[in-house]
């Protein structure tokens, strides 16, 4: 008899939004310097790893929102392999998606995690402190990035001004969905600032990071990370 998996936060959901990791259509300003194919395998990489460390520790249900749909081997094997829940984006800018991704997951659960995929150094006590938080009553729960964006964003509510019109990929989605926070008039919480992989200056600090990993250096490299 199988036992049914115990989540920590059985009514929350992680969403993990991910592309077709396709040479010449993922992390295109890092292929411009490492080459298409290696960029594809760093964050094939990434994205399995992430997958992988997320279902290991049981915090709640994953659901996989791929683009442009769910054909690509590699997401067929993290759904298999794991039991992640495979669902195709829907359409729409980034905003929209977003949206209408946190619209039916929430109609359903109380709360959701949405994360990137390619944030490499983002670990799954990040997402469980993000549960944590909205757990206790907080509505909305931000994870900043270095570069001015978030790679982390928790809901108990679809508030659609945190989707639309946002200056998607500048400096200035933070500052802008806080001010949306601001005029909604609802309390948030941040998390640390984290950084992600989008030029060769992050690739080279990734490698970094990977090196003092396999030597034993995890905690003062990871200090390095926050101080930086």
């Amino acid at each position: 008899m199988i036992e049914t998996p115990q989540w920590q936060y059985p009514s929350s959901r992680i969403l993990v939004f991910a592309k077709a990791p396709r040479a010449g259509e993922v992390k295109t300003r890092l292929a411009g310097t490492i080459g298409a194919d290696r960029a594809t395998q760093v964050y094939s990489e990434w994205l399995e790893t992430l997958v992988t460390q997320l279902d290991r520790a049981r915090l709640a249900p994953l659901q996989l929102w791929v683009s442009p749909d769910a054909r690509h081997p590699l997401f067929r094997r993290l759904a298999k392999k794991s039991g992640i829940e495979l669902h195709n984006q829907p359409g729409g800018d980034l905003g929209q998606r977003m949206h209408e991704v946190m619209l039916r997951t929430l109609a359903r659960c109380d709360s959701a995690v949405l994360i990137g995929s390619d944030c490499p150094v983002m670990q799954p006590d990040y997402v469980r402190r993000a549960l944590a938080v909205m757990d206790a009553g907080v509505d909305t729960v931000l994870g900043p990035v270095e570069d001015g964006g978030y790679v982390l964003l928790g809901l108990r509510a679809a508030v659609s001004a945190l989707f639309t019109d946002v200056p998607w990929s500048t400096q200035r989605v933070l500052q802008v969905t806080r001010q949306r926070l601001l005029d909604a008039g609802g309390g948030w919480a941040e998390l640390e600032t984290l950084w992600d992989v989008d030029s060769v200056a992050d690739y080279r600090r990734w490698q970094l990071l990977q090196s003092a990993r396999r030597c034993g250096g995890q905690n003062g490299i990871n200090q390095e990370v926050q101080a930086s």
